[in-house]
C-alpha cells in the first residue's frame, strides 16, 4: 500500500521565530531526511517552493479562474510531501515518523498528514 505525506507548517509561526531559531530547527532536517530514506520504503520526496510563487486554479461560473497563494483556507500550509511504500500502517506511521516535521519545529507548526493513497503512474 501506498501512502502520501504531508507536511505541513504555520507560516504566521514560522515567521515569529528568529533566523537563528529557524537555522538552528532546519539544519537538523537533512539527517532526519537521509534517516527516511533509508529506510528504502520513500518512493518520492520533496519539500514545496516559496508560497509567493503558488497559484490556485479553481473552476467558477465555467471558466479557470486563477489566483495566488496557496490553495486552502489554512492556517496551516503543505511545506513538503513524501510518498511511501509500505506493508501496512503500522509500517507506514513508523517511517512518517521519521520525517522533521513529526518530530521536530512544534513552534513553527509542523505536522504530519498520513493519507493511504491509490498510485499510478502517467504514461
Amino acid at each position: 500500500m501506498k501512502y502520501l505525506g504531508l507536511a505541513y507548517f504555520t507560516p504566521e509561526k514560522f515567521a515569529g521565530m528568529s533566523p537563528d531559531d529557524v537555522e538552528a530547527l532546519v539544519s537538523q532536517c537533512p539527517a532526519l531526511d537521509e534517516k527516511m530514506r533509508a529506510t528504502g520504503k520513500v518512493l518520492v520526496a520533496a519539500s514545496l517552493g516559496d508560497l509567493e510563487g503558488w497559484r490556485t486554479l479553481r473552476p467558477r461560473a465555467g471558466r479557470t479562474q486563477i489566483s495566488d497563494g496557496p490553495y486552502t483556507e489554512s492556517k496551516e500550509v503543505v511545506g513538503g510531501l513524501f510518498i511511501i511504500e509500505a506493508e501496512d500502517p503500522e509500517e507506514a506511521l513508523r517511517i512518517a515518523s521519521l520525517h522533521p516535521a513529526a518530530t521536530l519545529g512544534e513552534e513553527g507548526g509542523w505536522a504530519v498528514e498520513l493519507i493511504p493513497m491509490d498510485f499510478y503512474l502517467a504514461q
